[in-house]
């Protein structure tokens, strides 16, 4: 349960686009910026920003286009890097994120490469990348592709969660709980009164309109801050030999390999959060 301790939700504009923001630990003196991954939410980070909030302000956006921000007006220009880059200078501006950490996930790793190797290369102090590399294996985007660019509908919240638990399933262990928010945090009721994922299709035209925002090991090569590369055992995303290169080039990654998922960990098991901790105490 998540108890007492819930996120504060804000709404920003960003070039004219509202942008959700969950905020977690409004008082306490370190921060961290935590990014989703492609089809997912800041929700994602529930649990271990729950933990984390104790000793920590932390800020869980959802990327336009997902859960509870709007959608974007220019589909093409807008589901890109560049775009997501200016929501996250944004929210530092407004939220007065200055000197922090960041977390991201998938997608939001990537973003986390570019943001610490460029616009907020002086400001991030630790740099977490769970599950992915400066580059992307064809596969795993074709993977992607399928279930994101062609998101099922359903008649019954039942239905969707079970759907969510069997494309998720190289997360790892959930409760029953963390599945039942998953799915209360990944939905949309139709016109029709079926149900459908909470995002936007066309968030996969990045992969068309950008086909090179994913190449990034020039990036990589400038991070200065310390960071850790978070591997599911069995990820199809970040490959072992991409894992190695990243212990071995830019920043020189402290890399950890989670037993018992794919992509990507969910961060969830007091494991996985004590890692991220012993980490940002450094």
């Amino acid at each position: 349960m998540l108890g007492q301790n819930e996120p504060v939700s804000h709404y920003i504009q960003v070039d004219g686009c509202e942008i959700h923001v969950s905020e977690w630990g409004l008082d306490k003196p370190h921060a961290i910026l935590m990014w989703h991954g492609l089809a997912r939410t800041g929700r994602d980070f529930d649990h271990i920003a729950q933990v984390l909030s104790k000793h920590y302000r932390i800020l869980c956006p959802d990327t336009l286009g997902r859960g509870l921000s709007q959608w974007a007006n220019d589909p093409d220009q807008q589901y890109s890097f560049d775009f997501y880059e200016k929501i996250a200078l944004k929210i530092c501006e407004i939220f007065g994120f200055y000197s922090f950490d960041y977390i991201g996930t998938s997608m939001g790793g990537a973003l986390g490469i570019r943001l610490a190797s460029g616009p907020l290369k002086n400001n991030i102090n630790h740099l977490i990348i769970n599950d992915i590399a400066p580059e992307l294996a064809p596969s795993a985007v074709e993977r992607i592709l399928t279930y994101v660019g062609n998101p099922p509908v359903f008649n019954s919240m039942s239905d969707l969660e079970e759907y969510l638990r069997t494309i998720y399933e190289p997360y790892g262990y959930l409760t029953d709980e963390q599945w039942r928010l998953m799915c209360e945090t990944s939905y949309r009721r139709m016109d029709n009164g079926h149900i459908t994922t909470h995002y936007d299709p066309k968030i996969v035209t990045q992969f068309t309109a950008h086909p090179d925002d994913y190449d990034l090991w020039d990036e990589y090569a400038q991070i200065p801050c310390p960071t850790l590369v978070l591997r599911g055992q069995m990820s199809d995303l970040l490959l072992p030999q991409w894992a190695e290169r990243m212990a071995e080039t830019g920043p020189k990654a402290q890399v950890i390999e989670i037993e018992g998922c794919g992509h990507a960990p969910a961060l969830n098991k007091n494991q996985q959060i004590q890692i991220v901790e012993n980490f940002l105490n450094g």
